[in-house]
């Protein structure tokens, strides 16, 4: 064994170079034709997002739309495609068309017209049809166009604020969806609908549906990923009415709802976005494979439908995180994205016949050993108010460096609010870690994966909780003797970024320097101008206006930012329509004439979020000398 070098802290030399991780792919979705042996993923190259192609077994992997990106833009996005028969329907950006794309080759065809913005495109079984969710002038529905794109589309479903995760019957007779109303978030309040689909006199005109009914969720649960099952008698969903999100089936000949999933695990996910999926039924329709979530680890279990017998992927095991996971038709196959802290994000296909998992997709060249990287320790610790919080910690990981003492540490703040540090791939974290900072990446109380009432915590005390399991989990680091507690350096983006910000007034002291991207400063203002899908998130976050004013005045960075004394770097893209760029730029003003030391940074050609190689290439180093200058050197 090579012996370490003996190098301060932050100055370790790294295998993570913001070159590699610029050059890395994001691995979005998949879905597989219809003879479950052809695979199609969908990769983000840069500002680009192209549909790849591949048999399991056969050739090397095909672009199937280079040239035309492929991206949905209702809310947040996703739902961007789906394979039926041969074809795939994508959404094109920037029009939001539907479009239709052979495997074999050939030019792609528009299928739905240039007007609104489409998402979740839902092929029958029969083949004649696409359900998808529309959204034009702030109105959401379901909508119905045929696979020929011959007809006009025409409504299916109106009437409330948000519509997501269309599914069609084998028999293409019951369609099921998902639907919620402002104020609430999908994750707050949902409910399921099933409803049968009828046809006009001739059988040619586009389908129409009868009465829906609710199955599941309402105003005290949500409601998550309908599916049918192969037979077409039962409905699989989950719901979370027990305060976790569990697995349940609903005969729909008898209306009878069984549990499938009784542990205290999370078997679903907040939507944040549309098309997500956290579990998939075998094509053979005895068994599913489900994705539980325990303390921020994710991992696969096979999950017999009739008795509930539950038992873990072993084969999968090397992987701490797994989404959008799929099965094939006519297999015991499923396909899903899967990483884990010292392994990037795959496309892997696990075969239940054999016992195996295979590789068809790499996220980046994984040329850095994974033992070499920092893996993650499951934390929980006490906090304000006699409660706990929860994240995960990763010591500082080098093959060729080492040093004595506390190390200095970054406490990261995940977004949403209402989302979740997993265990899997995080680039930022290794970047740190490698050069030698320690890291804790939380889940304050507010955060998903922890049950419903974990999660509510937030409801009201957004910019309180946050900001309290910030602090407290550095001084409980800091305690144990896993983190210096004059290095310590709190980093968040969007919401993430407001808490950083948050904590910089209320705690003026208990960092010595934040990092916030693109961070909520104003909350009048994110209220006022954020898009339709948050546009009443702050009423459960801080309360409803007028009547919360006050609430919002304290919670608003911008009004007290004369108390930020530390130093702060602040990153902001000039097209985000999020959190626009004059939220970061209230915050500097205010920097600059309290003489407080800053850095702010603008990427003009990006929005909420980095998505173009040359950013990603500078943002790194700009972080890297903000934190030498302000933490490692002072």
């Amino acid at each position: 064994m090579t012996k370490k070098q003996i190098r301060p802290y932050g100055l370790w030399g790294s295998p993570i170079t913001p070159a590699s991780l610029a050059l890395d792919r994001r691995l979005v979705d998949l879905a597989w034709d219809a003879d479950g042996e052809t695979l199609v993923w969908l990769e983000g190259r840069s500002d680009e997002q192209v549909l790849v192609a591949a048999r399991v077994g056969g050739d090397a992997p095909r672009d199937l739309t280079r040239g035309q990106s492929v991206r949905a833009e209702v809310g947040y996005g996703g739902g961007d495609f789906t394979v039926h028969a041969g074809t795939a329907y994508f959404v094109a950006h920037p029009s939001g068309q539907i479009c239709r794309q052979d495997l074999a080759g050939g030019p792609a065809r528009p299928v739905t017209p240039p007007f609104g913005k489409a998402a979740s495109p839902a092929v029958s079984a029969d083949g004649k049809w696409i359900a998808y969710v529309h959204h034009l002038d702030g109105v959401d529905r379901l909508a119905v166009v045929d696979t020929a794109g011959r007809l006009w589309p025409q409504v299916l479903a109106e009437g409330r604020d948000f519509y997501m995760q269309p599914h069609w019957s084998p028999d293409s007779r019951w369609l099921a969806w998902v639907a919620w109303d402002h104020p609430n978030m999908p994750w707050v309040a949902s409910t399921l609908y099933v409803a049968m689909v009828g046809h006009g006199p001739d059988g040619r005109d586009l389908p129409r549906l009868g009465d829906p009914r609710g199955l599941a969720g309402g105003d005290d649960a949500m409601a998550f990923q309908p599916q049918f099952t192969p037979d077409g008698r039962g409905l699989v969903f989950v719901s979370d009415e027990t305060g976790w999100g569990k697995l349940s089936l609903l005969e729909l000949t008898t209306g009878v709802r069984r549990r499938i999933t009784t542990a205290e695990a999370e078997h679903g996910a907040p939507a944040w976005v549309q098309g997500m999926r956290t579990y998939a039924v075998t094509d053979d329709g005895r068994s599913l494979y489900a994705l539980r979530t325990d303390r921020g680890f994710r991992r696969v279990y096979r999950i017999d439908l009739q008795t509930g017998a539950s038992t873990r992927v072993a084969a999968l095991d090397a992987y701490t995180d797994v989404h959008q996971i799929a099965a094939a038709p006519g297999r015991d196959r499923v396909a899903m994205i899967a990483s884990s802290a010292g392994i990037p994000p795959r496309v892997v296909v696990y075969d239940g016949a054999t016992d195996t998992a295979h590789v068809m997709a790499r996220a980046g060249g994984e040329t850095v050993p994974p033992e070499t990287l920092a893996a993650p320790e499951a934390l929980t610790w006490p906090t304000a108010g006699g409660q706990v919080s929860h994240g995960l910690y990763y010591p500082p990981t080098s093959a060729s460096f080492a040093f004595h003492g506390p190390p200095p540490l970054i406490v990261l703040v995940h977004g949403g609010p209402s989302s979740q540090a997993r265990a899997g791939w995080d680039a930022k974290i290794q970047y740190f870690a490698t050069r030698g900072y320690a890291v804790l990446d939380i889940n304050y109380r507010g955060s998903t994966g922890y049950g419903r009432d974990y999660m509510l915590r937030l409801r009201g005390n957004w910019g309180v909780c946050d900001v309290e399991d910030a602090v407290s989990g550095a001084r409980h680091l800091a305690d144990r003797g896993l983190a210096d507690r004059d290095r310590c350096v709190i980093m968040g983006g969007s919401a993430g970024g407001y808490t950083v910000l948050q904590t910089m007034v209320a705690y003026p002291e208990a960092f010595a320097a934040g990092i916030s991207l693109y961070g909520v400063a104003d909350q009048f203002h994110l209220a006022r101008e954020t898009h339709k899908f948050e546009s009443h998130y702050s009423d459960f976050l801080l309360g409803p206006l007028p009547e919360a004013s006050v609430i919002y005045r304290e919670r608003s960075p911008v009004f007290a930012a004369e108390k930020i004394r530390r130093p702060l770097a602040i990153f902001q893209g000039g097209k985000d329509k999020v959190v626009p760029p004059e939220q970061a730029e209230a915050i500097v003003a205010a920097l600059r004439y309290n003489g407080t030391p800053h850095v702010y940074h603008v990427y003009p050609d990006e929005g909420h979020g980095w998505r173009r190689r040359e950013t990603i290439e500078q943002f790194w180093p700009a972080v890297e000398t903000f934190l030498l200058t302000h933490v490692i050197y002072a």
